[in-house]
């Protein structure tokens, strides 16, 4: 078996390699809109919304295939080695993005980098395997803080890096970014080997069954919340940055690069203080709420005129999914066994990237049709269709809750 596996070393790690892989991400993709407007020159509104739809869904496609394909690859390989391969997959695929001529090559390039990407699930899967059950949330919490931060500091650099140096240059260095955190990785992260499972298809599932009635059907809950949450949200972003768009084309770089990194400070700080809320509440009473307030906020922003309003707004919004995205993250690593957890993050990966690709297709199509507020309204129902999903069909996880406050305690202490 070897040395056991120190859990908060590797979390230390991937808490560096997430910050900045997502940061590499988010560098460019918060400015699809403006680079099809500025750089491939669609200038037509209706044009520029359906484009940023196709050009922003395609990587969700691509991630919902491969997220499984890779989640069952790392249940018999190795979660580690699949972190390596998605963030080489990915750099490559946006450095290149910063070459594209056409709306179509930007596209393709887009579909590419999610079938080759999805360091966030592979992150989630090696720390929900090797960190300590009770101590779960806490670590999905501080991991999901790494993508949130990253997710902040990314698009204020972006914008200011895209208003003095060209858009272009910000995909190919967000690119670079992206093959950067293979250091951290590679020279810290370290995996169990015996937490490579040689049988994880159907016998496994059906012993969990056994075992653990009303597991899976928890966790389908759960994974189709979160494809609902990343919907709603992802659709808002980009249809936030057409908003800009229409408002103040000169300064839009500069007002969407302030206001997601504002608004992933917001998610940052959720990401860390939610278990502070969940001591209070548990899981169910936390996640319902805050589902319900996140599609009401969004649909607010649907007849906003003013820059100042509609910073605000996302703002707030992006407080709640900061809150609500370790909370799920965390409700399924706590009710999914060992065995399978690297296939249930792979499916939970794939749900986010229907959500991630079918949020911002979905709002294109309609703000193309009849404007970004239909947009924006449609996001805030599948918002309230969310609330609705969670308040029906959740259940407060196994593990009892004072285990997680004790847990919650010691990390605060």
């Amino acid at each position: 078996m070897g040395p056991a596996v120190d859990w908060r070393r590797n979390l230390a790690a991937l808490w560096l390699a997430e910050f900045t892989a997502i940061l590499g991400f988010s560098f460019a993709f918060p400015f699809l809109p403006l680079f099809l407007h500025r750089e491939l020159g669609i200038v037509s509104e209706r044009s520029l919304a359906f484009w940023s739809g196709i050009v922003a869904g395609a990587s969700g496609i691509s991630m919902a295939i491969a997220s499984p394909i890779w989640g069952w690859l790392a249940d018999r390989f190795g979660r580690r080695s699949m972190l390596i391969r998605a963030m080489v997959g990915g750099g490559l695929s946006v450095g290149l993005m910063g070459l594209a001529r056409s709306a179509q090559q930007l596209a393709a390039l887009r579909f590419l980098q999610g079938g080759a990407s999805g360091t966030v699930a592979s992150a989630s899967a090696l720390v929900a395997a090797e960190t300590p059950r009770e101590h779960v949330a806490w670590a999905l919490g501080v991991l999901s803080s790494a993508i949130a931060l990253g997710s902040a500091v990314g698009p204020a650099a972006g914008g200011i890096a895209g208003s003095r140096y060209g858009l272009r240059t910000v995909f190919l260095a967000g690119g670079g970014l992206l093959l950067l955190v293979l250091v951290p990785v590679v020279a810290v992260v370290r995996e169990t080997p015996g937490r490579r499972m040689r049988d994880t298809s159907m016998g496994s599932l059906a012993r969990v069954r056994a075992a653990r009635p009303g597991t899976l059907r928890a966790l389908g809950v759960l994974i189709a919340a979160q494809a609902l949450m990343q919907m709603s949200y992802s659709a808002a972003q980009q249809l936030i940055v057409l908003r800009f768009i229409q408002l103040s084309p000169a300064n839009a770089p500069a007002i969407t690069g302030i206001t997601f990194g504002a608004a992933g400070l917001a998610t940052a700080a959720a990401g860390v203080s939610y278990v502070r809320v969940l001591r209070l509440s548990g899981y169910r009473r936390l996640i319902v709420p805050t589902a319900c307030l996140l599609g009401i906020g969004i649909a607010l922003a649907a007849p906003v005129r003013s820059i100042g309003v509609v910073v605000a707004i996302i703002i707030a919004v992006s407080l709640l999914y900061g809150a609500l995205t370790p909370a799920l993250a965390s409700m399924i690593g706590l009710e999914a066994p060992t065995e399978v957890a690297a296939a249930a993050f792979g499916v939970s990966s794939s749900a986010i990237a229907v959500g991630f690709g079918g949020g911002p297709l979905l709002g294109g199509l309609t703000a193309s049709a009849a404007g970004v507020g239909a947009g924006l309204l449609l996001a805030g129902a599948i918002g309230l269709a969310l609330a609705a999903l969670l308040a029906l069909g959740s259940r407060e996880p196994d593990l009892p809750r004072r285990g997680v406050v004790q847990a919650v305690a010691e990390e605060e202490v």
